[in-house]
This record gives C-alpha cells, structure tokens and sequence, in this order.
C-alpha cells in the first residue's frame, strides 16, 4: 500500500517515496482528495492519480495528487527538482495569502 512505502524526501508540502519501480512523488495539500483518474499529467509528462476540486463557482478542476516518476527514466534528483518547485511555488502561496503566519 502506498502508505506502508518508503519515504526518500520530504517537504512541507511533499513527500517522494520509494516504490518497486517508480519514484512517487505526494502533494500533501491533496491529502484526503479521493482518486477519481489515473492518467499521464499535462504538465510533467508522467503517469498521475488525479482528483476534482470545484471553485466558488461550482466549476469542477482536476488536480494531480501524486505522480509516478519511473525509475528507468528519472533519477531521485529529476524527482527532487519538481518537489522543489512545488514546494517553492506553494511558499509563496502561503507567504501571499497568509502573511501573518511568517511573523
């Protein structure tokens, strides 16, 4: 069970865990969102469990909630570099919406 596997980084917005033949790399804000598709995630190529969220017009998004990077074509740092921007792109989120959390 994905749970039970291994984990190699962490962030505070991400794990990357070690799986048999991929590297899995969570978002942590999506934890809780329910699988609804598995399919290969527009921006980075790979294969990704996907949810929906839905606006405050009702409008349904779907949202990657982990991505399986295979281990014969990414390296742990490939992986890393991509959980370093989320993670970095979600700081400055926090930083924006939620200033008095930085004091």
């Amino acid at each position: 069970m994905l749970l039970d596997l291994p984990i190699l980084k962490k962030g505070s917005f991400y794990y990357i865990k070690d799986a048999n033949t991929d590297f899995i790399m969570e978002d942590k804000t999506k934890r809780g969102l329910t699988i609804k598709e598995t399919s290969v995630d527009e921006k980075l190529k790979v294969k990704a469990d996907k949810g929906m969220i839905h606006d405050m017009d009702g409008i349904g998004h779907w949202v990657p909630i982990r991505w399986y990077f295979s281990k014969d074509q990414y390296a742990l740092d490939q992986v890393l570099f991509h959980a370093q921007n989320m993670e970095k792109k979600y700081t400055e989120l926090r930083e924006l919406t939620c200033p008095e959390e930085n004091d």
